[in-house]
């Protein structure tokens, strides 16, 4: 039985393969450990992904793999592995970065290059077991191309220096009923302002 998470800042995604080699898809919000504690990781562990779940969540054959953002420095790996073994009391727990879990993907067994576009764009050459070389992932304020926060803030710019076509402009008002000083609390004071984004 394993269960594998990919996990952006925005959302995770779960798959839980059975005994029987049967996939099973499972989702709950993004966990970061650069905004998140290991406190707050089970919470949402325990109110977003176990009510999902229709197994044993204490099997002793379970093999969690959870590759996340976050995940390349030792500190944050702890903290998220301290929270999957609170939640998967029983299981085998294996926590990597994000753009491992994309080179194992991609490349399985195999050398190559693997990149990662969002809140974490990054880039690696992969040995076909270990990461080799990799650029810096800058995070969604300085290195973010192609994330949703990046698609986000451009198009709130846009929609704050009035740069929007007017029926654009009215449409995303009207939908989201946010002012100038709605989006700049949502940005500078509030929590996750990449989520918002």
């Amino acid at each position: 039985m394993i269960l594998i998470a990919d996990s952006g800042a925005t959302k995770t995604d779960w798959r839980f393969i059975d005994t029987d080699k049967k996939i099973h898809q499972y989702s709950c919000q993004g966990i970061s450990p650069y905004f998140f504690s290991t406190e707050q990781i089970v919470d949402v562990l325990k109110s977003e992904l176990v009510m999902q779940l229709m197994f044993d969540i204490n099997h002793p054959k379970l093999e969690v793999f959870y590759y996340g953002t976050g995940c390349s420095v030792v500190d944050k790996v702890e903290l998220v592995k301290q929270a999957l073994q609170t939640v998967f009391t029983k299981a085998t727990i294996e926590v990597n970065s994000d753009l491992l879990g994309a080179a194992r993907a991609l490349c399985g067994k195999s050398a190559g290059i693997a990149a990662i576009l969002g809140t974490g764009a990054n880039t690696c050459y992969y040995d076909g077991i270990n990461i080799i070389e990799n650029t810096a992932s800058l995070g969604f304020v300085l290195g973010d191309e192609g994330s949703g926060a990046h698609i986000g803030k451009t198009f709130i710019q846009a929609y704050l220096n009035k740069e929007l076509p007017a029926t654009l402009a009215q449409n995303f008002y009207e939908r989201y009923q946010l002012d100038e000083a709605a989006i700049l609390d949502a940005v500078y004071k509030q929590p996750m302002p990449s989520r918002f984004l």
